[in-house]
């Protein structure tokens, strides 16, 4: 099963019709946050392939696009945000979980949380979770988020401080992959892949292709 994973910047040379050719046999497109809907549905549109989504501390409630429309959404796109989905792919099945957003580090940002509040987004997901477990065998598979968890892969100022609550979640639920991006890479020796017991935590930043059955760390 194939992943393509984006977050943060648009890519222009994904932004092309040419991005079929290169993506054509992804199973799935992930959304990290911090990216346009415009780029979201063209996305959808020209690899043909479900795409799921969460917001960015960048995010804003509502998009204004080049024909004059107010968007609040990304058409053809699900947004997961605190929502666990089980996704029928061509190569397989996958449970999916969504907890967008960053650390609160002013007072303005719509998608910015403290800890305490990223871990009361858990909590919500936690009764999907646990009926996962019953339901197929497993809790989760893949979450995606915008910050990185506590400790892996944050960037070293205020605003890119990771969540404890990611922690918490790759403790009790044990996801196969916690995908993120925010922490900006500009360095071929940054660290972008790290294992934290059973999870592979991967930096998509912006944008990495993932095989589901390969191990990165």
């Amino acid at each position: 099963m194939k992943i393509l994973a984006l977050s943060d910047e648009v890519v222009e040379s994904l932004y092309r019709p040419e991005i079929r050719e290169r993506f054509g046999d992804v199973d799935v497109i992930l959304g990290c946050g911090d990216l346009p809907f415009f780029y979201l549905e063209f996305m959808v549109t020209v690899i043909g392939k479900p795409l799921y989504y969460i917001h960015g501390n960048h995010d804003k409630p509502f998009q204004y696009l080049s024909d004059g429309r107010i968007i609040n959404r990304a058409e053809g796109c699900e947004d997961i945000e605190t929502k666990c989905v089980h996704v029928r792919l061509a190569g397989g099945d996958l449970l999916l979980a969504g907890l967008g957003g960053s650390i609160r580090y002013n007072e303005e940002g719509l998608h910015q949380y403290t800890q305490a509040e990223m871990n009361r987004r858990l909590l919500s997901l936690t009764p999907t979770l646990l009926a996962n477990r019953v339901r197929y065998g497993r809790y989760l598979d893949v979450l995606i988020t915008h910050a990185p968890p506590r400790g892996i892969h944050e960037s070293g100022d205020r605003a890119h401080i990771g969540f404890e609550a990611f922690l918490t979640l790759m403790d009790r639920f044990r996801p196969r992959f916690l995908l993120h991006g925010h922490s900006h890479v500009y360095r071929n020796d940054a660290i972008t892949a790290t294992r934290y017991k059973e999870t592979q935590v991967l930096n998509v930043y912006p944008y990495r292709l993932i095989d589901f059955d390969q191990n990165y760390v």
